[in-house]
């Protein structure tokens, strides 16, 4: 598109500002590319990055044949989405207390497939206690560690305390002893893969490093995945669900044989994030409008609000991006912040004109807005609640 400014700043005109957009035509492209991507492989949509039921819906019924459910980040959530006729649903973090998990029981005794997470002895202790408390059978998942250690460096993430196969066997053990339990799947999320940029401008100078690090660390997470689903096995364990990847690992995880589907979030929004990345590239689908408010010497213009920064480990990318006019930039020594932005441009900025941006993460950005507000051939057409327009707040 030539004048993607003036394309969206005519679909906003007469819109309250801030507003987040959806584009449906870039996000439906999205999804044909992620689907070409995983070649046949069933993806399981991760919720986190999306948190917003119609988008949600719209994705899963895409491509039906392909779709594999939903891996949601919290079990209320997934107690909300099954409400709203969602199945098949992963909760892909262990809870403990019974409050957070209890509003799950009825929707499972209905016949919604709902499967909990956990890695340690103690999470399946309490998961079998409470299924027989209120009469259930609880389907559930382990999830492995796919983190690979070279001589001074951890590369990966700390989470799962499954990173061997004697730490398994303990487990599956625990499991065994659990009648009110059904092991039916193990996730291994290769995250420094997946979820680490390789080709990130603001930290050059590592991104050999880090290539290197994917290259090696691979064949090690494939080795590691496929004992662990094989100890399952040789346990009397028959898993159906066998799941692994990101957006940013695809085609990696795809040449995994025992995994039989592959989660993908972020890839459908493409935040700033997913530019970093040699081996694939999508378009920015979700971003948001900020209003200007000040021009206070030429060439410098004041937003209102705008300032919505990523989690994780604080660089650069974390913080959002300008994203149309092409030539706005952030003024260093203030960046984005919570009530006003000043941005440097030298295209022509009226006051009331929208400055667009791009958020760090997918999924985040919902936080911040009650509605995404769904655009298509030009044309507002649908304001979708939120997560937190639904009074939502699962995190």
């Amino acid at each position: 598109m030539k004048d993607r400014y003036n394309y969206y700043k005519n679909i906003l005109e007469g819109e309250r500002l801030p507003a987040a957009i959806v584009d449906l035509d870039v996000l439906d492209k999205n999804i044909e590319d992620i689907v070409r991507r995983a070649r046949g492989k069933k993806i399981r949509v991760a919720s986190k990055s999306v948190r917003c039921r119609a988008v949600l819906r719209r994705i899963l019924d895409s491509h039906p044949e392909t779709f594999n459910g939903l891996m949601c980040f919290s079990a209320e959530e997934a107690a909300d989405l099954a409400a709203h006729d969602f199945d098949n649903l992963l909760v892909a973090y262990p809870y403990i207390r019974e409050l957070q998990l209890v509003r799950l029981f009825p929707k499972i005794k209905e016949g919604k497939e709902i499967i909990l997470m956990g890695d340690l002895p103690e999470h399946f202790e309490n998961y079998n206690r409470l299924a027989e408390k209120y009469g259930v059978k609880l389907k559930v998942c382990l999830d492995i560690d796919m983190s690979t250690s070279f001589p001074g460096i951890w590369f990966g993430v700390f989470r799962s305390s499954l990173r061997d196969l004697s730490q398994l066997k303990r487990v599956l053990n625990t499991i065994k002893e659990c009648p009110h339990l059904e092991l039916m799947g193990l996730m291994g999320y290769e995250a420094q893969i997946a979820g680490v940029c390789d080709s990130n401008p603001h930290t050059w100078f590592i991104n050999p490093i880090i290539k290197l690090l994917k290259k090696l660390s691979i064949s090690k997470i494939h080795s590691r995945r496929k004992a662990m689903v094989e100890l399952c096995k040789r346990e009397g364990f028959d898993l159906s669900l066998i799941n692994g990847g990101g957006t940013g690992s695809i085609e990696s995880t795809f040449e995994d044989e025992s995994v039989n589907e592959i989660a993908v979030g972020s890839g459908f929004y493409s935040p700033i994030l997913f530019d970093y990345y040699d081996s694939f590239h999508h378009q920015p689908a979700a971003f948001y409008a900020v209003e200007v408010t000040r021009k206070s010497q030429a060439g410098i213009s004041t937003c209102a609000g705008g300032g919505y920064v990523a989690s994780g480990s604080m660089g650069r990318e974390k913080i959002p991006t300008p994203f149309l006019p092409t030539d706005v930039k952030l003024i260093e020594n203030e960046m984005a912040g919570e009530v006003q932005t000043p941005v440097r441009h030298t295209s022509k900025l009226e006051l009331g004109d929208p400055v667009f941006f791009r958020h760090g993460k997918a999924g985040e950005l919902c936080e911040r807005f009650n509605d995404l507000i769904l655009v298509q051939n030009g044309q507002v057409t649908e304001r979708a609640r939120t997560y937190r327009g639904e009074g939502k707040c699962y995190l």
